[in-house]
């Protein structure tokens, strides 16, 4: 409480008015007068730092979109580095130097992506002379449907001159997305050999730079050690998850196009497997393919059907296996996955969609390990002066 006196002019003999007197505060009581509130200061301390994170986010997110050309080569060569590094590292427990084993292991992934693309070109190429027959049949199909469903003769050739031109667009508009990808890229061929070179590098000295970036995180090396060991884990186990969820889905489009006489089925369960790889994406990429093929190669009936096991496949039966893969793999929720899944690929493109989830993953792991270990180090400090105390 503060402490004032009321004290009052005397002027020689003159008669006291009450303007006279004033209040005198000693300045040390109004310490913490007009202080705001802790909560208060609490609230705007928080909203500063976020502040100050969301900038330099925002700084950061600005710096590599200027250097995309190569910041992603290097994010796709360190991905596929962390998932398959334990591979070079069992090489080297059985006598293998790490160098070779990483050329080893590169050669065998630059043959395998060769092989895949074979043969879905060749795949594709099988059954490109039945295709345009069996799109015009799929047209006439679809404007017979409308007939039968009492549409007017001359709405229903509307709608399927409207089908045909919005196929050519389509195909107008991924083609020259897929130019328009390329060229921001600058090279796809610098692209591939920078990605390639970086992977060789990463591969053969994965534990030295790791341990070098563990030395200049900033923060004690046990922590640092933690954070690049989750990360890892979050990586690869997040990939196994996937992996999980790609098997499964190839298996059950593969038996569909079996059952349905669609050709090329393993092409179709492997594009399908492959697809995975890329979050919803790639489901519809595979999906398309696979109705392609189906179209070409078994007419009209098969596509629908086909259409059918992709959605069957990629909704109902996929949701009885991914909450088991995700949730063993990566400790969160499937919901959690698919929601920081869509806002990484709306913030962060291609590769905000592969990478969020692991890093979210990564987080609440790391989170968890710096809580407990700061209860146990809290639960050592308590319990030393009570062991040494006298009995």
């Amino acid at each position: 409480m503060i402490r004032a006196r009321l004290l009052r002019r005397r002027g020689g003999g003159e008669r006291r008015h009450p303007e006279d007197d004033y209040i005198e505060i000693d300045a040390a009581e109004l310490t913490g007068v007009l202080a705001a509130p802790s909560w208060l200061r609490d609230i705007g301390l928080t909203a500063w730092l976020l502040v100050g994170v969301a900038l330099f986010l925002v700084g950061a997110v600005w710096l590599l979109s200027l250097t995309e050309t190569i910041v992603l080569p290097v994010i796709t060569a360190g991905v596929i580095a962390a998932v398959a590094g334990p591979v070079v590292g069992w090489l080297q427990r059985h006598r293998v130097p790490r160098p070779a084993g990483a050329i080893l292991l590169f050669v065998a992934v630059v043959g395998f992506g060769a092989f895949v693309v074979y043969i879905v070109l060749a795949g594709i190429t099988s059954q490109a002379g039945d295709l345009g027959s069996h799109l015009d049949s799929a047209k006439n199909t679809i404007e017979g449907w409308l007939k039968d469903l009492g549409v007017d003769s001359d709405k229903a050739k509307s709608a399927k001159q409207d089908a045909s031109s919005s196929t050519s667009q389509a195909v107008s508009a991924l083609l020259s997305g897929l130019g328009k990808g390329v060229a921001k890229l600058s090279s796809l061929v610098f692209f591939l050999a920078m990605t390639a070179l970086s992977l060789i590098f990463l591969l053969a000295d994965g534990p030295t730079i790791r341990a070098w970036g563990e030395s200049h995180m900033g923060v004690p090396l046990p922590v640092a050690r933690t954070i690049s060991r989750r990360t890892l884990e979050s990586l690869r186990g997040y990939f196994l998850g996937v992996t999980i969820v790609a098997a499964f889905n190839a298996v059950v489009v593969g038996l569909g196009a079996l059952l349905l006489g669609v050709p090329l089925a393993g092409t179709i369960a492997v594009v399908t497997f492959l697809a995975a790889y890329v979050p919803y994406l790639g489901a519809w990429t595979a999906g398309a393919f696979s109705v392609l093929i189906a179209l070409g190669g078994a007419g009209t009936d098969a596509a629908a059907g086909m259409i059918v096991v992709q959605l069957l496949a990629n909704s109902v039966l996929q949701q009885l296996v991914q909450p088991i893969a995700m949730g063993a793999a990566l400790g969160i929720h499937p919901l959690a996955v698919l929601i920081v899944t869509i806002a990484g690929g709306a913030l962060f493109g291609a590769v905000g969609l592969i990478l969020a989830a692991p890093v979210t993953a990564a987080l609440t792991r790391i989170s968890a390990d710096l809580s407990r270990a700061r209860a146990e180090e809290e639960r050592q400090t308590v319990s030393a002066p009570e062991a040494a105390a006298p009995t």
